[in-house]
């Protein structure tokens, strides 16, 4: 199992690792490039197979650029 796996690399984590310990910061430094980070971000749900659509996925501000009904409200 891929948990495992991971877990084996890192000695803060038990017998399974679920969450990455890596960080990689990008400076949004224009408005281009916070569009960017947060398309990339609203198109994840979609490129793991969960929903065909990023506004599909329930827990996603993208349902909020969408104009649909999200379960928090972004000004």
């Amino acid at each position: 199992m891929i948990f495992e796996y991971h877990a084996k690399f890192n000695k803060r984590t038990g017998d399974m690792q679920f969450w990455t310990h890596e960080n990689h910061e990008i400076e949004l430094h224009s408005p281009d490039m916070i569009e960017s980070r947060m398309n990339y971000i609203h198109e994840n749900p979609v490129r793991a197979g969960i929903v065909e659509k990023a506004e599909d996925y329930l827990y996603s501000s993208a349902r909020n650029y969408s104009g649909i009904s999200a379960l928090i409200e972004v000004d």
